[in-house]
Order: structure tokens, then C-alpha cells, then sequence
């Protein structure tokens, strides 16, 4: 009974320590538009997303894989790459769960703008009537 128990720790130790994380990867997008595909990532990276602003108005966004010791800080973005010319500032954010670097999810609406909205037409609608 004994060799059963360990031949299953052994399978999922195995098993355990050769899970691969799976990323989403953005080389480079603008705004709310990151056209990601899915990547797996090597040995001691996370997924991360990063955050940029450019020319102080155009948002600038990565997804992808990162050395754990690169998480969590904000990078100068030069270019070209070899020159002192920065062109902006990235802040790298990593998690470590699959596909855990995924888009944010729709803005939340607050419900008083859309519940005043709603009664200010129905008084106008009765009003014109």
C-alpha cells in the first residue's frame, strides 16, 4: 500500500513541477487595444502587464513574460534601444496564475447617472406630451 501511495506522490510531484505558466503576450499596443496571443512562459518568469504613457497623452501597454527579478518596476523605454533617448517610463506588474495577465474587464457603470437619465426623460417625455 505503501509503494501505491508514493508511486502517486511521485506522478504528482511530477507532474506539479513541470506545469509550464501560460501568459498573455502583447508586444506592444495603445490604449485599450493589445492584440494578445498565448505564450508559455520559461523557468523563473511571470506573467506580467505593463503600463506606459508616452508624449504624456498616448497609453502604451506590454504583456508577456518576465524574469521575476524584473517584476514590479518601472523601466525607461529608449529608442532606439542603444541611445540615451527615453521615450517613456513602463511599470511592470506580474501575477503568477495562468493567463493571469488578462485584460481588465468593462468600466462599471454607476447606477444613479442611468437611474437620473432614465427619470429626466420620462418628465421631458409627459411634458411634451
Amino acid at each position: 500500500m505503501n509503494r501505491i501511495l508514493l508511486s502517486i506522490f511521485a506522478v504528482t510531484a511530477c507532474f506539479a513541477m513541470g506545469h509550464a505558466l501560460k501568459c498573455y503576450k502583447c508586444d506592444i499596443g495603445f490604449w485599450n487595444l493589445c492584440i494578445t496571443t498565448e505564450v508559455t512562459c520559461n523557468a523563473g518568469e511571470s506573467c506580467f502587464s505593463g503600463v506606459g504613457e508616452a508624449a504624456a497623452f498616448v497609453q502604451v501597454k506590454k504583456k508577456g513574460c518576465l524574469e521575476n527579478a524584473q517584476c514590479n518596476k518601472t523601466t525607461q523605454v529608449n529608442f532606439p534601444s542603444d541611445s540615451n533617448t527615453t521615450i517613456y517610463e513602463m511599470k511592470s506588474t506580474c501575477c503568477e496564475s495562468d493567463l493571469c495577465n488578462a485584460a481588465p474587464g468593462l468600466p462599471h457603470i454607476s447606477i444613479l447617472p442611468l437611474a437620473l437619465a432614465t427619470l429626466i426623460t420620462l418628465i421631458t417625455t409627459k411634458a411634451l406630451v
